[in-house]
């Protein structure tokens, strides 16, 4: 049986009650406080080491002889350019280190790999889904359609949702419904919110590296006789499609669970503190959690975004011993990971629960 432990501490209070009032934010913000501190020197030897460790991956994919060493090199590629994104992702949020300018640029740096735009990433992030996390019609991270909305879809649109929410397309998702519509050169309708020189500025950063990723690859190809097109997928395709697999199915497992509630109303959104009632905290086997950095204990993160990735756990298991019962908790398997697909198709908001594609309630 998993319990959370955290060090004792006077300052803190006992656990709370589960039908006691969930304190303020400001309240269980103040509990992670002393967890809270940054590291500059531990930020630049994470980023460092993820760096390399991407090149060596991205040379493997390209210079290896056996294919089966490429792809295995290709596929480790993708998963590291998740463990960058999640250091730019704490840049981002200015918790990676305490200097925000050094912060800025370590994140644009972090989020080369992955294809993301810095500031187009704060925004939809920072200001959007953290600032409204699970309220419909503002926050659109797996934002689930109701009957009426889905009945409304022309017969496209219908098979793309049936496809993402068939527990086979959160890379698909995330490529197309945030990448490329929100990341890329965004349209001024799809942003919700008024252009900035700087959103332009970093979709050419990131489109620059692409062009050098690409450049470098073809002439590795052809100085070493390789068909052009095999180092191409395997030191650039292969890695970015990995990657967005894994950032749909993390962000999925985040904010889609049969207890996790949206909102429709705000008022009732802002009585129900989703700080804590929207994210889950899922829980894998073989430290593959560490291998994330941590970003799977979302729970702490959401509490409290300035919190480094390098003290989450601790912050998580904090949160847990002193508001049990009130945090989603989820031991991963894919047993768990397909019947969730299967209920969580879209919200009826009325009535608080997830439904088929018929309406029927599934949770």
């Amino acid at each position: 049986m998993h319990r959370s432990f955290a060090p004792a501490r006077p300052d803190l209070p006992a656990p709370l009650a589960p039908d006691a009032p969930l304190p303020h934010r400001k309240t269980i913000r103040a509990w992670l406080l002393p967890i809270a501190g940054r590291s500059t020197r531990r930020a630049f030897a994470l980023l460092a080491f993820d760096l390399l460790l991407f090149a060596a991956l991205i040379a493997g994919a390209a210079l290896l002889r056996p294919w089966w060493l490429k792809l295995a090199c290709a596929l480790a590629a993708g998963f590291v350019i998740g463990r960058l994104f999640i250091i730019g992702h704490d840049a981002c949020h200015q918790s990676l280190t305490s200097h925000r300018r050094l912060n800025r640029w370590l994140g644009r740096i972090a989020f080369l790999p992955s294809l993301t735009a810095y500031s187009l990433w704060d925004m939809g992030h920072n200001v959007v889904h953290h600032g409204f996390t699970n309220l419909k019609g503002v926050d659109f991270v797996w934002a689930p359609s109701t009957q009426a909305e889905y009945r409304a879809m022309a017969p496209l649109r219908r098979l793309c949702e049936r496809i993402y929410r068939s527990g086979w397309g959160p890379g698909l998702y995330y490529m197309v419904e945030i990448w490329w519509k929100k990341m890329m050169f965004p349209r001024r309708s799809s942003m919700g919110t008024s252009h900035r020189p700087v959103f332009t500025r970093d979709c050419l950063l990131v489109t620059g590296f692409a062009a050098l990723w690409i450049a470098a690859l073809v002439a590795t190809a052809l100085a070493t006789r390789q068909a052009v097109w095999l180092v191409l997928l395997l030191g650039f395709g292969v890695p970015l499609v990995f990657w967005f697999h894994m950032m749909g199915f993390v962000i999925y497992g985040h904010h889609t669970h049969v207890k996790v509630k949206w909102h429709d109303d705000r008022a009732a959104w802002q009585r129900a503190q989703p700080f804590v009632s929207t994210t889950v905290h899922l829980r894998f086997p073989l430290q593959i959690g560490a291998l994330v950095h941590h970003i799977m204990e979302h729970t702490a993160h959401h509490v409290d975004m300035s919190i480094p990735l390098y003290k989450l756990k601790e912050a998580q298991a904090l949160l847990e011993q002193l508001l049990p019962e009130r945090i989603i908790v989820q031991r991963f398997s894919w047993t768990w990971y397909f019947e969730t697909a299967r209920a969580c198709k879209l919200y009826d908001f009325p009535r608080q629960c997830w439904t088929d594609f018929h309406g029927r309630a599934t949770a």
